[in-house]
């Protein structure tokens, strides 16, 4: 588990280097001088009349830690320590449970599980919150203490206590730490469609996302009717990931801008040719974890009419944050742009909104569980090309189609009703020829 997941769940477009501090310095003013003057001051007084004695990397690492929260929550400093986690996050695997945490309000909450890890399989939900460790409060504490309890040797055992809102009590539950895989794409072929679920972006995504789509249309012995892909509690990773995966599925036309500080600071990237799905029917799952890059696949398949989103709004993170090397081993993680969609839109604070929006019906607490999206994050940015939909009626009519209970989809053999939805659209979309109905079932990778 690592605690660089939950920051780095925006983009990391660039790496550059920071010049010499003179150069920044030169070009301050005489106000600016004063006010670091009074830092100092503060400094000094804290190093000598503080109660207890402090550690001066301690009070430095605190002073760039709350000035770069007071831009957004996604600019931060990267220590040794997190620096090398963001780089395994993008390039490798880690050991631990396999969770998104963050720090609210001095409690540990669950963003998602990663998928197949041991926390996932145990039924750990986003949203829940984590207050015991092998019975051990850890409220009040430190992020990277409790990311420091939760790691361990693959094999050991911990018990941890979640509090789930909706739940009358606490509940403990029981984990064995294991080798975390980062794989970003898996792939699976259920009644002739095709699914492809990505985890991340990371920077073999793209690469996985072609070669699943390559594999479908062998093992199933031809193209599909069409392709689901789950984005579902994606937190997004790399932007030129992002770019590949939307390009593997269009034939041409933007993908996605982004534009930085000053008006003219455009970058725009498009599609090449070559649709690798063949035009055939594309159904996007999204939910409220799916974010940043995720958003930007989403957003551009809809905005190109490529594809059926379906399932709930998603997280709304639209800014790029570039990694700024500053040693061989730290970085600063800045928020450099905000990126729009084709049509000129950006998700930043209300996200994706789906086509279609399917519940999670299987899900029992969908109700009970509160939706952590960049709206709710203290500082965010502000969107600042606001859409008027106020003279769009609300349709307050429950939609006979999602009627089912969890009770009843368990018992009917459904054990994801937004995915089960998804490929039975699919199929209404497509036609199943004879030689694709006599076709071998293939099993899921």
């Amino acid at each position: 588990m690592m605690k660089s997941l939950v920051r780095s769940a925006g983009l990391v477009g660039a790496v550059a280097l920071i010049p010499a501090m003179s150069a920044a310095f030169a070009a301050v003013d005489v106000d600016t001088y004063r006010e670091l003057d009074q830092f100092m001051s503060v400094f000094e007084r804290v190093r000598a009349e503080y109660v207890d004695k402090v550690d001066d990397q301690a009070l430095i690492r605190g002073a760039i830690d709350g000035m770069l929260a007071s831009l957004d929550p996604h600019s931060s400093y990267l220590d040794v320590r997190d620096y090398k986690n963001l780089r395994t996050q993008t390039e490798g695997s880690y050991g631990g449970l396999g969770l998104t945490v963050s720090m609210e309000d001095g409690a540990v909450k669950v963003i998602a599980p990663t998928e197949d890890s041991p926390a996932d399989r145990a039924g750990i939900k986003a949203g829940d919150y984590i207050t015991h460790l092998d019975g051990a409060l850890i409220y009040g504490g430190t992020l990277d203490e409790a990311v420091d309890k939760m790691r361990g040797a693959p094999g050991s055992k911990i018990s941890i206590t979640i509090v789930r809102p909706g739940r009358d009590k606490p509940f403990d539950v029981s984990l064995t730490r294991e080798i975390i895989q980062l794989k970003a794409v898996k792939w699976e072929i259920h009644d002739h469609v095709g699914i492809v679920n990505i985890n991340s972006f990371s920077k073999t995504t793209g690469e996985g996302v072609r070669a699943a789509l390559t594999a479908i249309d062998k093992a199933n012995g031809g193209r599909p009717l069409g392709y689901v892909v789950d984005l579902r509690s994606n937190p997004g990773g790399l932007l030129d990931q992002a770019i590949e995966v939307s390009d593997a599925f269009l034939e041409r036309g933007e993908i996605v801008s982004q534009r930085g500080r000053e008006a003219s600071d455009i970058e725009r990237y498009y599609a090449r040719p070559g649709d690798l799905a063949h035009g055939l029917p594309i159904v996007v799952l999204v939910d409220s974890g799916s974010a940043s890059a995720a958003e930007i696949v989403a957003g551009a398949l809809q905005d190109q009419r490529r594809a059926l989103v379906m399932g709930e709004t998603s997280f709304g993170k639209g800014s790029v944050q570039s990694l700024l090397q500053l040693t061989d081993d730290t970085a600063l993680r800045l928020t450099t742009a905000r990126y729009y969609l084709p049509s000129g839109r950006s998700v930043q604070e209300g996200g994706i909104k789906p086509d279609l929006p399917v519940p999670q019906l299987s899900d029992p607490d969908r109700k009970d569980r509160p939706r952590l999206r960049e709206a709710d994050l203290r500082r965010h940015l502000i969107n600042e090309v606001k859409i008027d939909d106020s003279v769009l009626e609300e349709d307050e009519k429950p939609d006979p189609r999602f009627a089912a209970t969890a009770e009843n989809l368990k018992k009917a053999g459904v054990k994801d009703f937004q995915l089960d939805y998804a490929i039975k659209t699919i199929a209404r979309l497509g036609k199943v020829t004879p030689a694709l109905a006599s076709a071998a079932p293939v099993k899921p990778r």
